[in-house]
């Protein structure tokens, strides 16, 4: 076998050109993402090696992923930054700290997952303002979870600052972490490629017939051609003589690996499985793990001289597979010895957690002083790498307990942290082992309650309600604060579901809510919640309306609510029809989170909000926070509906976009079992056809809403279209009984929203005088509101009747100050009926000029309108999840489409076309 390298990829000009069109990209200043996939052995590893060969100009990082330490949470990632840590100081200070925890540098709490990966954008983009940046990661279906995760992130959000991030991922394989990257499949070598690579690499004789068996049975792997004929006798070589069997490709690379590793000699081979067991790459770490095993330096020459491994500045093996091969061919106690000699060698002070997670490795069997070491590091792995990496220390901490009784505790508070990092299918498991134990009866409660989240969150579907209301009467003799947390959970999830909840209702639900017992003493805002969204199912809004509005006001005027209580408190707000109690505490909740790097909380929030700007008429504002939203899950790949984006469809009426998204919508949502979903969707088709002047169709659309649904917001929202569209229609019936419906929550809340609203669709239903006293009472108590669209519809409904009863003039001035909302607000639909009308009355009317910003993408006009707002461009970046290059890459885009050179210019021309939306 030669020694002297192949001097060519022969057989891989495709990879070769891709690879270098990203060279030759991020060199002009953009940036390239690509994933190399194939099977072991196919030449991945080459290829990224060549990659950095001709890097030149360019600096380079590079990791991978280790199989033995895919529990240590950023443990790849911190590897591949580690070269440019003296950066930090110049990143943002919250983006700075939450790389420190996260490698372990500092203490503190657990930083948000989405603030480390935007601390990883911005901390590559700064390092290629130097020069460009090739960042180089093999094996990435070993990297643990929290660095897959973060560079899947950063790998999304990549645009134009000069960085490269190659990854090799090995096929087959069913993590999806990397799934819609630009990608790249290696296949095996062309016959021709193959036998000239074999001719290459064995330098004695090479039978015909051997040398095609071997090509075609291999299918072109180089790593195969290069190690099979190593097993194989000269005379099979030579003659083609003997039986002339080996396994299957991946497992015969494997093979001859491991004949390699055990022809050397014993403290080579203890020196090979130390350094496998320590994935970071530290000479000094292996070779004091190596001392207190006996093992000298001379113990590396035999691997050297095979060259299955190198040690210089970093421990590197011949090709991943050694590794891999290394260690899982490795008897037991050996493996447990070298966890062992590792855990000696690591200082227990600076990196306890990796100690632990040795120790634990090094375990023969149960052993309650490592298990209560592991459970004490978990709080650091939480620290560094959140929940998922907490429960791993906690999972096999359970493992190494003997004690039936603290198994199951430490089993049950393991499920607890699989639960909230998503882990669902773990979770479940470690409940079936907690409940194998002595669990008291509280505790067993508090398994079922689990279960119950643990199975909800999976699907988000119908049968949530039930597995939580089943769970809250379990916990109600034995913890009823818990219970009422939870009736309020199989609440939310039953508004959740709908209509389509499936063994339970929101009137069961609530009727059992109500009759838990409030802890003692003043109730909490949470209780206050409870108690009313229960009894406005049970008893009516009358009824409930002052708990509501108690509930409102507490959360809003708690400094001490999260986020999350404050969003599940916006459904009391809208139910008493009260807009600031919706808008302003999630506005101030959210600008505390992006301040404070709670990016992961922030998706829902900003749709509700979005939801609230839409009622308001902000549309611009609505679509920069749904923007937002839809970044975070765009760069993290998880797909959560938004409600707000069907209510802009709706109200900006643009027919094509918002039937697409309604239909794509309900079809998902009856397959989710997430009724909530398909009502919005039927209250937007109700509004946009209400635009379009399609009021069957709209009246159609408007009973689907509202027909066997909770008598809630989104039924309010459905019926006040349904009665203008039955009125429309001519069935005065359907809108009249609509109407006596949604009084019964408008009365309650007595709101000049709600009561501006409710007058004027009685206006609608009325005649001569009535009406027109109607209508003017409506726009008198709209106009002081924030909701414009009610009130432009008010005028709009006004113009229209006025032009019925033949007073064009008064018409006229009630329709011009409906086109001219509906235009400020963009809501197209409408804006063309009130033009419809305006032309019947007499007047003509211009179409609204196409202007330059129309040419913008969605996410330009989000940064520009973000820009003129008076953001930097790293707030920027760190809102919508980009790095400021990139930020400055589109305003420059912007400037350009706009004609205008400064922020100042493009101000003015956002101003001049209405376009700069409300600050949220």
């Amino acid at each position: 076998m030669r020694e002297d390298p192949l001097p060519d990829l022969r057989g891989r000009h495709r990879e070769r050109e891709a690879l270098d069109r990203l060279l030759e990209g991020v060199r002009t200043g953009r940036s390239e993402v690509l994933v190399l996939r194939g099977e072991a052995g196919i030449g991945k590893t080459a290829l990224l090696n060549q990659l950095c060969d001709r890097a030149s100009g360019c600096r380079l990082a590079r990791a991978a992923g280790v199989e033995s330490e895919m529990e240590l949470a950023f443990a790849g990632l911190h590897l591949l930054c580690a070269p440019f840590l003296d950066h930090l100081p110049a990143l943002p200070d919250t983006q700075a700290d939450a790389l420190r925890i996260a490698f372990g540098l500092r203490g503190g709490g657990a930083p948000d997952r989405f603030l480390v990966g935007l601390a990883v954008l911005t901390l590559l983009s700064k390092v290629a303002e130097e020069r460009p940046l090739v960042c180089v990661i093999d094996d990435a279906q070993w990297l643990d979870r929290a660095s897959a995760q973060t560079l899947a992130f950063v790998a999304r959000r990549l645009v134009a600052e000069s960085v490269a991030m190659v990854f090799a991922v090995r096929e087959p394989g069913d993590d999806k972490t990397l799934a819609a990257l630009p990608e790249l499949t290696v296949h095996g070598l062309e016959p021709d490629d193959a036998r000239a690579l074999l001719e290459w690499a064995q330098p004695g004789p090479l039978d015909e017939q051997v040398r095609d068996r071997l090509v075609a049975e291999t299918r072109g792997n180089p790593l195969a051609l290069l190690e099979l004929p190593r097993g194989l006798p000269v005379e099979e070589l030579a003659g083609g003589f003997g039986p002339f069997r080996w396994p299957e490709v991946s497992a015969g690379i494997e093979e001859s690996f491991r004949r390699r590793v055990e022809a050397l000699p014993a403290p080579a081979q203890a020196l090979l499985l130390v350094a496998a067991a320590e994935p970071l790459g530290d000479p000094l770490l292996l070779w004091r793990a190596a001392d207190r095993l006996g093992i000298g330096p001379a113990a590396a020459d035999p691997a050297y001289t095979d060259g299955l491994m190198t040690i210089g500045e970093r421990v590197v093996f011949r090709h991943p597979l050694v590794r891999t091969v290394v260690y899982r061919s490795a008897q037991a106690q050996d493996r447990r010895a070298a966890h062992l000699a590792l855990a000696e060698a690591t200082d227990r002070d600076t990196d306890p957690a990796r100690r632990a997670w040795h120790l634990a490795a090094a375990a023969e069997g149960p052993d309650e002083e490592v298990a209560a070491e592991l459970e004490r590091s978990a709080g650091q792995a939480q620290a560094r790498g959140g929940l998922a990496a907490a429960a791993s220390f906690l999972q096999r901490a359970v493992a190494l307990t003997a004690d039936p009784v603290r198994r199951a505790e430490r089993a049950l508070t393991a499920a607890g942290a699989s639960v909230q990092a998503g882990v669902f299918n773990v979770a479940l498991g470690l409940l079936a082992t907690a409940e194998a134990g002595p669990l008291g009866d509280l505790q067993r409660a508090r398994a079922n309650l689990l279960r119950a989240q643990a199975r909800y969150w999976q699907t988000r579907g119908s049968e949530g309600p039930l597995l939580l209301l089943q769970a809250a009467r379990t916990l109600e003799p034995l913890d009823p604060g818990l219970a009422r947390k939870t009736y309020l959970d199989a609440w939310s999830a039953a508004l959740f579901a709908g209509a389509m909840t499936r063994g339970t209702s929101m009137a069961e639900i609530s009727g059992q809510a109500l009759a838990c017992p409030r802890p003692e003493g003043p109730p909490e805002a949470a209780d206050l919640l409870l108690d009313g969204l229960a009894l406005a199912v049970t008893g009516g809004r009358d009824a409930a309306a002052s708990l509501l509005r108690q509930a409102a006001d507490s959360f809003g005027g708690d400094s001490a609510a999260t986020i999350q209580e404050v969003v599940r408190s916006t459904a009391a707000a809208v139910m008493v029809w009260d807009y600031e109690a919706w808008a302003g505490p999630l506005t101030r909740q959210i600008r505390i989170a992006r301040e404070s790097g709670a990016l992961s909380v922030l998706p829902v929030a900003l749709d509700v909000l979005a939801q609230a700007l839409c009622v308001g008429g902000d549309l611009r504002g609505a679509a920069l926070l749904i923007a937002e939203a839809g970044a975070v899950t765009q760069a993290t790949g998880s797909r959560i509906a938004s409600y707000a984006r069907l209510m802009l469809a709706g109200a900006r009426g643009r027919e094509a976009e918002a039937r697409t998204l309604i239909n794509v919508t309900i079809s998902e949502a009856k397959a989710a079992g997430q009724g909530c979903a398909v009502q919005y969707a039927r209250s937007a088709t109700a509004m946009l056809c209400n635009g379009l002047g399609r009021y069957e169709e709209a009246l159609v659309a408007a009973q689907q809403a509202t027909d066997d649904t909770p008598e809630l917001f989104v039924s309010d929202w459905a019926r006040i279209e349904l009665v203008e569209a039955a009125t429309r229609a001519g069935r005065p019936e359907a809108a009249r009984a609509a109407l006596d419906r949604l009084r019964q929550g408008t009365a309650a809340a007595g709101t000049d929203w709600a009561l501006g609203v409710e007058t004027r669709l009685r206006a609608l239903l009325s005649d001569g005088a009535d009406a027109d006293r109607l209508y003017r009472e409506a726009i008198e108590r709209l106009s002081p509101t924030r909701v414009r669209p009610e009130l432009a519809r008010a005028h709009l409904l006004y113009g229209e009747w006025l032009r019925r009863a033949g007073h064009r003039v008064a018409a006229r001035d009630q329709l011009r100050q409906a086109l001219e909302l509906f235009g400020e607000m963009r809501m197209d639909a409408f804006a063309e009926r009130a033009r419809r009308e305006l032309a019947a009355a007499g007047e003509r009317v211009r179409r609204r000029r196409v202007d330059a910003f129309d040419e913008l993408t969605a996410q330009e006009a989000e940064i520009a309108q973000l820009a003129v707002a008076g953001r930097s461009n790293p707030e920027i970046g760190a809102q919508l999840f980009l790095s400021p290059r990139t930020v400055e890459w589109h305003l420059r885009k912007v400037f350009m489409k706009l004609g205008v050179t400064s922020r100042r210019e493009l101000a003015g021309a956002l101003n001049a076309t209405g376009r700069t939306a409300e600050s949220a």
